[in-house]
């Protein structure tokens, strides 16, 4: 069975360095089936009658495996993100495991996806069963800083997604 593999990229900006990050992060898990940059769909994500919003959410809780980032705003993640996943049922991403990245300018926001994003994530109900990663702006195309970080979760994502999750290394 193929894992399928989405990201959720929760940044303003369009084709920003968090959304590089996801994407590098996604190939090293196997690669995206499929990717939403929010800034995209800003403009509708308050909009309750969008089809096309209410249809990501559809495929987002479809996947296997789903990587939500964030730059880190305030110390937490974007309202911009909070609201897409808002849309989402109480229990709406139950039976996919995820994984909380975020960025940031400086390594004392290191814990925002373990204080911001990983309670909400889990309580939509996803699996969250490694540590959320944080990357440094600066560092965000490195691909030694996602390899270390898969070093030790990639083991745990493979197990919890029971699939054929395989680790791409640089």
């Amino acid at each position: 069975m193929n894992t399928r593999i989405a990201v959720v990229v929760g940044n303003p900006k369009p084709l920003s360095r968090t959304h590089a990050a996801a994407v590098l992060l996604a190939d090293r898990l196997g690669g995206a089936d499929l990717v939403v940059d929010l800034a995209d769909v800003a403009g509708e994500l308050f909009d309750p009658s969008s089809s096309r919003v209410a249809g990501l959410v559809e495929e987002v809780a479809a996947s296997d495996l789903l990587v939500v980032a964030s730059p880190t705003y305030k110390a937490t993640y974007t309202g911009l993100l909070k609201a897409f996943l808002d849309r989402f049922p109480h229990e709406g991403l139950a039976g996919v495991t995820a994984v909380p990245l975020m960025l940031g300018a400086s390594p004392v926001h290191a814990l925002a996806p373990e204080h911001g994003l990983r309670p909400l994530l889990v309580e939509l109900g996803a699996s969250v069963p490694t540590r959320g990663l944080f990357v440094l702006d600066a560092q965000h195309d490195d691909p030694a800083v996602y390899d270390t970080w898969l070093a030790t979760a990639g083991a745990l994502l493979g197990r919890q997604t029971a699939t054929d999750l395989q680790v791409v290394s640089a």
